[in-house]
């Protein structure tokens, strides 16, 4: 594995020196196959940080370590200042709900309606009314731009209403970071530009810090403040949308062609 490449000049309006992410020599194997071998990566407050690599580099893998769905085998993993790695059961739950996931899928539960699957978050906060409940949901709906379709069900909504509900419900409890799993697949080129900007305007809102796995090279350059590119397991190259496109490593350059 030849040295990473760093290419400077982040985006000025990311406060780069408040990291909330901070992952060192992150490793994980699924038998033989190692997946993730030296990861090291930091995420500032209030940047977009796309995450590329090639089918099977471990992007899915490294978000799932990062929330420990998938407990890594060597490491460190840092988020909001606490080592999640150390954490007890009830202190990664209140973690997690720091943390918003937006699945592939959107992962909308089908027997409820949309409103429902809002509400569904915040079942068990004991602090929440349901006067506040009722107001998140129609702010969620509003930032989205569904506030119609608070009583449809998720199958009378197309692909990129669905993944926009499941940003909406991801966005119920005002989380710090956010977590994008290929947010735009399978959704034709108007949506996921759509979806792209929503993303943006999610961030410039709420402020939120956030890592976006994708291989949407256009949602890549409207949302990234900075791109991390993943290649044997390892961070290869870094820099922003611009920097890397005119990169002259070929195997870089790739992936903008």
């Amino acid at each position: 594995m030849e040295e990473k490449t760093t290419i400077e000049n982040p985006t000025e309006d990311v406060e780069s020196s408040n990291t909330v992410v901070d992952i060192k020599g992150l490793k994980k194997s699924f038998g033989n196959k190692h997946v993730l071998q030296n990861i090291n990566l930091t995420l500032a407050k209030g940047e977009n940080l796309v995450v590329l690599g090639k089918s099977g580099t471990g992007k899915s893998v490294l978000i799932k370590c990062m929330m420990r769905l998938i407990q890594p085998d060597e490491g460190e993993i840092e988020v909001l200042d606490k080592n999640i790695l150390e954490l007890k059961e009830h202190e990664l739950n209140d973690m997690r709900k720091c943390i918003g996931f937006l699945f592939q899928s959107a992962a909308l539960y089908d027997s409820m309606t949309v409103g429902e699957n809002l509400e569904f978050p915040l079942r068990g906060e004991k602090d929440v009314s349901v006067e506040e409940t009722n107001k998140r949901v129609l702010e969620a709906l509003q930032n989205v731009g569904l506030e119609d379709s608070i009583h449809k069900m998720p199958s009378e909504l197309s692909g990129g209403m669905r993944k926009r509900i499941g940003l909406a419900r991801t966005m119920m409890l005002k989380p710090q970071i956010m977590l994008y799993d290929e947010p735009t697949t399978g959704l034709d080129p108007i949506t996921s530009k759509e979806i792209s900007k929503l993303i943006l305007e999610v961030q410039k809102k709420y402020n939120t810090s956030s890592i976006i796995i994708t291989h949407d090279m256009e949602c890549a350059r409207i949302t990234a403040n900075r791109i991390v590119i993943l290649k044997e397991g390892e961070v290869a190259m870094e820099g922003t949308y611009e920097e890397l496109k005119k990169s002259e490593d070929e195997w870089v350059r790739s992936f903008f062609e």
